[in-house]
Formats: structure tokens, sequence, C-alpha cells
């Protein structure tokens, strides 16, 4: 059992070498991703030595046993121990989505039901912001496009975690957030208190670590600058500050006017759009990539409803993994652990029944 835990074992002594030599340390980009796997592999040591101490102790128990049965009584508690242990063990050694370590940026985009969806993308913000928070995360308002009744048409975000253990970063948690999310409730706008269902998109991007991690040639891409049409000051609307980058080989477009430089615009753009070519690269390799490695509810349908959202009835239900409860307001003020947990799980039991399915 765990034959591949010599090699992790032989991964993490090297990773320590590497951890030591000061030359690492001159290159941020790599000693980041050093330090996310050797945070990863500590895991592993740790729950491989407690599986094998809590073996050692299972025997030495059975052992003195034969010798005084008050040993014997020791017994289904180690054995239990045992059991958790390897559980944990087994976990650990599902293969982790490469990207989990990393940053995020999320946009949110108005869908069907006009200015009620744009209220709504306005509440999905504020309650991932208030998620951000409770973790510690920081969050960065990269762009976004009002409504007339306050919310947001669209609305970019970037959230960052100084997390070296990839199981904490902000990918491995809000990956599942991308598709669409349906709120039920009475809009401000209805004067006869009738319920109406409105959608709301998520799509969700993981973070370039370093600009050169994506190959971007200056030739494939198409850069038009404009006047702002935003809020902003008479500095904005004044001035051709506005930035549209279009990637001319995948289509892309990323436009960007929330600040007033044209430069901040073309680097808030430019960020956008790498983190888009990665994660359209990353899903081209998900396509062809073994049931084991692929994401068992986090789907490249970004058309896909995960969740509802009922108002009325204080509900939030998930699609994907059956998880619901009567506790929306609190949700909506960021206690989204619960329903982020239920995602992360199912996704684990799918993992590890792949594995089982390919050992069989």
């Amino acid at each position: 059992m765990f034959e591949s835990v010599a090699g992790l074992l032989a991964e993490h002594d090297d990773l320590t070498q590497q951890l030591s030599d000061p030359a690492l340390h001159a290159d941020p980009g790599r000693a980041k991703k050093v330090n996310r796997r050797y945070a990863e592999l500590n895991q592993i040591k740790a729950a491989y030595e407690a599986w094998q101490a809590a073996g050692d102790d299972l025997d030495a128990a059975k052992e003195l046993a034969r010798e005084d049965e008050a040993f014997a009584d020791e017994v289904p508690a180690l054995v239990a121990s045992l059991r958790e242990r390897q559980e944990r063990l087994r976990r650990l050694l599902i293969p982790r989505d490469p990207d989990d370590g990393r940053d995020v940026i999320m946009e949110i985009k108005g869908g069907e039901g006009g200015e009620e969806s744009a209220l709504f993308a306005a509440d999905l913000f504020r309650m991932y912001s208030h998620y951000a928070e409770s973790k510690g995360w920081k969050v960065e308002l990269l762009e976004h496009t009002d409504s007339d009744l306050g919310g947001f048409k669209d609305v970019q975000l970037a959230i960052k975690s100084n997390a070296s253990d990839p199981s904490q970063g902000v990918w491995a948690h809000l990956k599942y957030e991308g598709g669409v999310h349906r709120v039920q409730r009475v809009p401000a706008t209805e004067s006869q208190g009738r319920i109406h269902t409105s959608t709301t998109g998520v799509l969700v991007f993981p973070e370039v670590d370093e600009p050169g991690e994506v190959e971007i040639n200056q030739n494939d891409l198409k850069i038009d600058v404009y006047r702002s049409s935003g809020p902003g000051g008479q500095s904005v609307n004044t001035t051709d500050s506005a930035v549209r980058i279009t990637h001319l080989p995948t289509g892309i477009v990323v436009a960007m006017q929330n600040e007033k430089s044209q430069l901040q615009n073309r680097e808030a753009a430019m960020r956008v759009l790498r983190a888009r070519i990665l994660a359209k690269q990353q899903e081209e390799l998900d396509a062809i990539a073994s049931d084991a490695r692929k994401s068992q509810i986090r789907g490249m349908d970004r058309s896909e409803r995960i969740r509802t959202y009922n108002f009325p009835e204080n509900r939030i239900a998930d699609h994907r993994t059956g998880y619901k409860s009567y506790d929306l307001d609190r949700v909506m003020n960021g206690a989204l652990e619960p329903v982020i947990e239920s995602a992360i799980r199912a996704d684990e039991e799918a993992r590890l029944a792949a594995l089982g399915d390919q050992d069989a």
C-alpha cells in the first residue's frame, strides 16, 4: 500500500536541499513554486509517518496483549486510529490540481434578468469579498461597469493569498464557483411582490505567477485605446485612458477603463489576458487528461447552472453536490465555507473512485 510515497519522500528531501540554497530565492517565481510543492509534500510526509506510528503502536499492543490481557482493551481504539490516519494519507495522495496554490481572477457578469441580475452580481461580489476577508485573503477590484440601480453589469476582481500550502490556496477553494448562479427573489423593481428568477455568470481563472510563464507575442496583440465612458472623474472621461486588448490567436478580448492611467489599464488588461490564456491552455489539457486528473464537478461548460439562491425560503442549493441549507443570509455575508467544502469533498470522492477504477 502507498507505493508512491517513497518517491514523494525523495522529492521532499530534494526540495529541502533546494530551499537551503540562496540562489533559489533570487528567483521569486521559482521559489514560490518550490515552496508550494514543499508544503504539499510536507503534509504527505507527516501523514505517512503518523500512519506508520499508528501501525507500530497497534503491533506493539497486540504483542503485549499475548502476555497481559489489559493491553487487548487498547486494540480497538488503535485500529480506529490506524484507519483514520490511513484514510487521511490516502486522500493526500490524490493527484492535486497543480494550480491549487495560485491566486485567482474572478469575473462576475449579469445574465438573464436585467437590473435584477446586475444587483445580484453586486451581491455575489460582496459575498466573495467577505469570504476572502474571512480567509485572510486580499481582494483587488480590477474593473467594473455599474448598472443604473447600483448593481454591476460586470465586475472583475483579483483575490490573493500568502499561503504556501496549496490546499489553502485561493484557486483550491474558488475554482468550483465558475458557472451560472440562479437567484429567486422579489426584485427591487417589482411592485406586485412577485418572485422573479434571474441568473448571473461567474468565471474564475488561476492567475499567472510570473508574466513570462505565459508567452505572448506582441505581434499577436491588437491594442485599442479610447475615451472612458464610465465614472472616475473628469480626467478619465476626457483622455484616452481606456484600453482594449485582443489576442488574435485565441480571439480573447479584455477591456479596462477603471484606472485614470492608460498604463495602469494596460497592465491590468494584460494581467487578465494572461490568466485567460493560462485557463484556456489548461482546459485543452484537461480535455485529453485521464478521468483521475480531471475535476468531476468543475466542468468546462460555463453555461452550467451550478447553484440556486432562494431568498424567500432563505435557501441555498448546489446542484452538483446536493448541498442544501437554509442559512442563505449568512452565506451572502461570506459564510461560504460549508458550500465550498461540499464541492471539495465531492471532487475528492470522484477522484478516489476514478483511481480505484484504474487500480482494479
